[in-house]
């Protein structure tokens, strides 16, 4: 049974100038365990998406359901079993990092106890152990971003959404992250859902690429399915089997994003 499965998931804005369809129509679905790869270029609908799967934005047609809970009847139960990791992130700099494990462990309803065991709990899983007396301010780029991971991780979410996890981070920061994603997938059966405007780390990640544009699902498959069947060769880049897909390079990770997309 797919752990996301939506049909026609659709989201209008009303504007000034009329209404603009950002998502006219999304059917997908994500296997539990599945690392899914979530692209397209700059105003196709990619972020609206992620922020209805996630209950930060409530659709305007279609259906869906994560982790067993319909979106639209039952977001709450969707948010009790999902993880969120924004691009920007959101530690509090003034306060260590066993201070703001244990903060969100409390606002998840842990004890003291409870809270205190999960935060060293995942310090350890994430290379955090040797941080936790450290201000969320001292941390490099890299180790900010597995905090943010492990905030997200906290009550062991089934579906982690991982939104530009890698944005700023040097290479090295890079690899790492991508260790630690696929770590956390085979070591706990969590199902990841990313998205990214690096083409080589959805590459090197997901098992499966949905690629969207214009508001719909254009093209789905294996990055080798999907490099054999639009780039003409499994050896092709993924950069020019976007291009082929889209008609559009994908856009750099800092390139301003329309409104409303």
């Amino acid at each position: 049974m797919a752990i996301i499965s939506t049909a026609g998931l659709a989201r209008t804005f009303q504007t000034k100038n009329g209404p603009v369809e950002a998502v006219r129509g999304i059917d997908l679905t994500v296997q539990p365990g599945e690392i899914l790869g979530f692209l397209g270029p700059n105003g196709a609908g990619k972020t609206t998406t992620l922020r209805m799967l996630t209950t930060l934005l409530a659709p305007t047609g279609g259906a869906a359901t994560v982790a067993g809970c319909d979106l639209a009847r039952d977001p709450a139960g969707v948010r009790g079993k999902i993880g969120y990791v924004a691009q920007s992130g959101g530690v509090d700099l003034h306060i260590s990092v066993r201070e703001e494990l244990v903060t969100q462990g409390r606002l998840y309803r842990l004890t003291k106890t409870e809270a205190a065991a999960r935060a060293d709990e995942l310090a350890r899983d994430l290379d955090l152990t040797e941080l936790m007396d450290r201000k969320c301010a001292a941390l490099s780029g890299g180790q900010r971003r597995r905090l943010d991971i492990a905030l997200g991780l906290t009550h062991r979410p089934e579906v982690l959404f991982l939104d530009e996890p890698t944005t700023g981070l040097d290479p090295g920061s890079r690899a790492d992250l991508w260790q630690l994603v696929r770590r956390i997938r085979e070591q706990h059966g969590t199902t990841v859902f990313l998205t990214t405007h690096y083409l080589d780390e959805a590459d090197a990640l997901s098992d499966r690429l949905v690629v969207v544009d214009k508001g719909v699902v254009v093209a789905e498959g294996t990055p080798s399915a999907l490099k054999l069947q639009y780039g003409g060769s499994i050896d092709a880049s993924l950069q020019d089997t976007f291009l082929a897909i889209t008609g559009r390079a994908i856009a750099p990770a800092d390139a301003p994003v329309p409104l409303a997309v």
